[in-house]
């Protein structure tokens, strides 16, 4: 499998529905919420692009361009944008979508870093 076709296949999707429970005095998403959700498909993605044991080690520049809102329904892409040795990068962004209208755009968008390691907690090679 190449690179490309690698990084295509581990290009994760996830949709979530905002709840109130999930939402602060503004009834916006919370902003550790939406990065707990996004380290969640940043991790599913890297994993599934390794299928190694994957770590993250920082998470980059996290933008918000939109609030939230409770009521509805998010999309979260996460897609691998750089492979190193050990590490890799994934970038995961967030689309808002209106439960009972067309269209959706995005609101947050962001970097997390990942290292594969062994059952002895040391760096390994991200592709085998």
């Amino acid at each position: 499998m190449t690179l490309e076709e690698r990084i295509e296949y581990s290009k994760t999707s996830i949709f979530k529905a905002v709840f109130p429970n999930t939402t602060n005095h503004y009834d916006t998403l919370f902003g550790g919420t939406a990065m707990h959700l996004m380290d969640e498909v940043a991790f599913i993605t890297a994993t599934r692009f390794s299928r190694q044991i994957m770590v993250t080690v920082s998470s980059d520049r996290i933008d918000f361009k939109k609030p939230i809102p409770a009521g509805t329904i998010v999309e979260l892409i996460g897609k691998v944008n750089h492979v190193g040795n050990t590490s890799l990068k994934v970038n995961v962004e967030i689309y808002i979508e209106q439960m009972y209208a067309e269209g959706r755009e995005l609101a947050v968008h962001g970097d997390f870093t990942f290292v594969a390691i062994d059952e002895n907690k040391k760096p390994v090679q991200v592709i085998k």
